[in-house]
C-alpha cells in the first residue's frame, strides 16, 4: 500500500508518498506537476514519510548534502539507469544532459535522458534540478525555472 502526506516547508508544500519498499514520490506541489496522488494511495504519513520530510527540511536548511532514504520510485530500466546517475552527481555541482547521457554511457540519447529525468517521481532527493543545458543555461523543471534557480543557489550553484 502507498501512503503519502503533504508537509509544509520553505520551499512550499511537499508531497510525500512511499510503500513498505521505499519512497516513490516527492513533488513539490507548487510546481508543474504536483504528487500524483494515485487510486488506492491513502492519506496518512508513514516512518519513511516522516523522514523524508526531515532529511528534506535538514536540506532546505543547508544542514544536508545527501539523502539517505530507500528509494522504490516505478520506471523503465532506461529512466532507472538516468535516476541513478542523477543521484552521482554532487552535491553543489551541475551535469549536462549530454554529459548525464555519457554518465549512462549512451551519449547520443540525450533527448531521452532529457525525457527520463523530466519523468523523475522523487523531486530533490533524485536531484533532476542538477541537470542544465550544454550551454551553462536552466532548462525544464517540473517544480518551474524559479524553484531550479532557488535549489541550486542553495547548494551554492549560480546561474549567470
Amino acid at each position: 500500500m502507498i501512503r503519502y502526506e503533504i508537509y509544509p516547508s520553505q520551499f512550499g508544500e511537499i508531497g510525500i508518498a512511499a510503500c513498505e519498499d521505499g519512497l516513490v514520490g516527492v513533488d513539490l506541489q507548487t510546481g508543474k506537476r504536483p504528487l500524483p496522488v494515485k487510486a488506492g494511495w491513502q492519506r496518512g504519513s508513514t516512518d519513511l514519510t516522516d523522514a523524508a520530510f526531515e532529511q528534506l527540511a535538514a536540506y532546505f536548511s543547508g544542514d544536508l548534502q545527501a539523502f539517505d532514504l530507500p528509494l522504490s520510485a516505478a520506471g523503465t530500466p532506461f529512466q532507472q539507469s538516468v535516476w541513478r546517475a542523477l543521484c552521482a552527481i554532487p552535491f553543489g555541482e551541475t551535469r549536462s544532459y549530454r554529459e548525464l547521457a555519457g554518465a549512462i554511457g549512451n551519449p547520443k540519447a540525450v533527448r531521452a535522458v532529457a525525457g527520463a529525468n523530466g519523468a523523475n517521481p522523487l523531486s530533490i532527493v533524485v536531484p533532476c534540478h542538477r541537470v542544465i543545458g550544454a550551454d551553462g543555461t536552466l532548462t525544464g523543471y517540473a517544480g518551474g525555472l524559479e524553484m531550479k534557480a532557488r535549489l541550486l543557489a542553495l547548494e551554492g550553484v549560480l546561474i549567470g
